[in-house]
């Protein structure tokens, strides 16, 4: 990061530096977007016919980190350094209540167990949830370094860490398949854990980085 602020380079032409940022920045949370909420939509399908507390844990977060993408589209469509910074908070609360969601459901599933099917379809929601969460990641990650926005770049680890997560619904199918019923709850509860890491550290970078400001 610090490299970042270090080394800011200076556009020359005739297109306003804010407005070729606003636009590359619109264009990696749409790209994000799209491929986060396409993932998710596959993984809520696999949910219902799977059961699995621990992809619903997973499905929860990847929706969270989906829906994040708006208002960092709009602050950037805006071109408004204070709505980035907003948003970037967004992120955070979003990250913060998905923990909380998925910690009950968590709680629920431990005290009443339930028999889990279809846990090869499982284990492929899981592997879809890693994919789109690493290219998201890439996209959201390059795009934060080279706009130089915490808020972009909280969103991209964000989902990098989904990435990894969401591995964690392919154990929890694989343990289960093992006769470990416990193991989806436990699972889910190692995934709220991350969650609340994840949570402290998106909270570090939008709070003690500043946006670049632009002309």
């Amino acid at each position: 990061m610090g490299s970042d602020h270090h080394h800011r380079g200076h556009t020359h032409g005739l297109v306003d530096r804010s407005i070729v940022r606003s636009r590359a920045g619109v264009r990696a949370v749409g790209v994000s977007l799209g491929i986060l909420g396409g993932a998710a939509a596959v993984q809520a399908a696999i949910f219902v016919s799977s059961g699995s507390v621990a992809l619903l844990a997973d499905l929860i977060h990847n929706i969270g980190d989906a829906l994040t993408a708006v208002p960092l589209g709009i602050a950037f469509f805006l071109r408004s350094v204070r709505g980035e910074k907003l948003a970037g908070l967004a992120v955070v609360l979003a990250i913060f209540v998905s923990a909380c969601v998925a910690l009950y459901e968590t709680i629920v599933r431990i005290l009443d167990p339930k028999e889990l099917t279809h846990l090869w379809v499982l284990a492929a929601a899981g592997v879809i949830g890693f994919v789109a969460n690493e290219i998201a990641a890439q996209v959201r990650l390059r795009a934060g370094r080279r706009l130089v926005s915490p808020a972009l770049i909280a969103d991209g680890n964000h989902a990098r860490v989904d990435g990894f997560v969401s591995l964690g619904v392919v154990l929890s199918a694989g343990l289960v398949g093992l006769g470990a019923e416990l193991a989806d709850p436990i699972v889910g509860l190692a995934i709220t854990l991350v969650i609340l890491k994840i949570t402290w550290d998106s909270w570090r970078t939008v709070t003690w980085s500043e946006p670049e400001h632009v002309h």
